[in-house]
């Protein structure tokens, strides 16, 4: 008989190291996107670099006063921050810095939300507000906001523009997991199905398409998290009224988008520009890019929003753009991971929703813009320029990063342990 073999430890990963390589690709990449321009554009690379010292400082922080050891997720994130920052920088340098503002505010936004989330009887106490506060918010985007780009989802105040959806997106997935968490009663159930009505009934007014449809997808996560019983069926129910909705409210809008669906290429120069665009340029990109700064779709439409995807992989290549899809796959695999263990269904529902909906967005924006998919403009998150968007991408990190029971041994509720120890 076969003697028994223990499988090998895996070795936990050296959080430090990788921050150095991730360091130094960045650098090197910020310092090539700052001379894309006529001369060195110094604004480009200082705000790549404060980037780069953020990411030491957050990483010595909390490994030193917070002995955590758990930085996998916020590594993914500041990859993808970094790779959307030289592009950025690259194309529009006077952006760069908003930019790197808006990283720290997301990150600031990722602590804050950590911390919170670590206490249930505090979420489940506020859950009542944060759906006022979101309900509100979206009124006030509906009577103030004027329409950008067919869609009404843009407010300015004291001279700041925002998008209210995004933060929506937060408290949707916060509301919806403390709900969820309790489901056996009943009226929370109703409590939350009203809620999500008036969620994606307020961005059907708005004409925001794309946002309204990643919405009813997060509401089927949602769903599908929760027992198998009546009440999962009713959300099941609902989720299909509230789609047939969206498809009433934007048939005319919808089949105007299906009009050039899979036909890009016979109106190459109306309305199938910007993806006949993006399929020129990831073909001539090749494996391994042209060059950043040296690529074509950056002179079109949209090149650090929509046509973001479209700009990396002629510039660094396919090989890298789908290294940059994979690490949103990397982030659902981590939930799904810690969502197994985690110390309430509270965390397990808020972090499957969250890399759910951060999955579903950057899907919609790779596989509209290339025409697989029917374009809905949304941008891919923690990549595209976009201050609001930013910050909400950190802030469902957070329900990700609070689902693992490594993130919360200062508080003693865990046994402490974990990579690098």
């Amino acid at each position: 008989m076969a003697k028994y073999k223990k499988p090998p430890k895996i070795k936990p990963i050296n959080n430090f190291l990788v921050l150095f390589i991730l360091s130094a690709f960045q650098l090197a990449t910020g310092f090539i996107g700052a001379s894309v321009k006529e001369g060195f554009n110094m604004n480009a690379f200082l705000a790549l670099a404060l980037l780069v010292a953020t990411e030491w400082v957050y990483l010595v922080f909390f490994y030193t006063v917070f002995h955590r050891r758990n930085f996998e997720l916020e590594l993914i994130a500041f990859f993808l921050s970094g790779v959307g920052l030289v592009t950025i920088g690259s194309v529009y340098p006077d952006s760069a810095f908003k930019q790197y503002f808006m990283v720290l505010a997301g990150l600031v936004a990722f602590i804050a939300l950590v911390f919170i989330l670590g206490h249930v009887d505090f979420c489940m106490k506020i859950r009542p507000y944060v759906a006022i506060a979101a309900i509100v918010l979206l009124i006030i985007n509906l009577a103030i906001a004027g329409y950008t780009n067919g869609a009404k989802n843009w407010i300015e105040i004291f001279g700041v523009t925002l998008q209210p959806s995004e933060f929506v997106k937060v408290a949707f997935i916060f509301v919806g997991a403390a709900t969820l968490e309790k489901i056996q009663t009943s009226r929370n159930i109703i409590a939350f199905i009203i809620f999500s009505v008036g969620c994606v009934g307020a961005l059907i007014l708005m004409r925001d398409f794309g946002t309204a449809l990643i919405f009813f997808i997060t509401f089927l996560i949602l769903a599908f998290m929760t027992s198998g019983d009546i009440k999962t069926i009713v959300l099941a129910v609902t989720s299909a009224v509230m789609g047939g909705a969206i498809v009433l409210k934007y048939r005319s809008y919808v089949l105007r988008r299906f009009d050039i669906y899979r036909h890009v290429w016979e109106y190459p120069f109306d309305q199938g520009m910007q993806q006949t665009r993006v399929l020129v340029g990831i073909a001539s990109g090749g494996l391994f890019g042209v060059g950043i700064g040296n690529g074509y779709v950056r002179s079109y439409y949209a090149p650090v929003s929509d046509s973001i995807f479209g700009v990396i992989c002629e510039e660094w290549g396919l090989i890298f753009g789908v290294i940059m899809v994979l690490s949103f796959v990397a982030i659902a695999i981590s939930a799904l991971t810690n969502s197994i263990a985690s110390r309430s269904a509270f965390y397990s529902i808020g972090a499957i929703a969250a890399a759910g909906l951060l999955l579903f967005q950057c899907g919609l924006n790779v596989f509209g813009i290339t025409d697989i998919l029917p374009l809905t403009g949304v941008t891919i998150p923690f990549v595209s320029l976009g201050g609001s968007s930013m910050i909400s991408c950190w802030a469902l990190l957070a329900f990700i990063k609070a689902s693992d029971v490594r993130t919360y041994n200062y508080l003693g509720n865990v046994k402490k342990g974990g990579a690098d120890k």
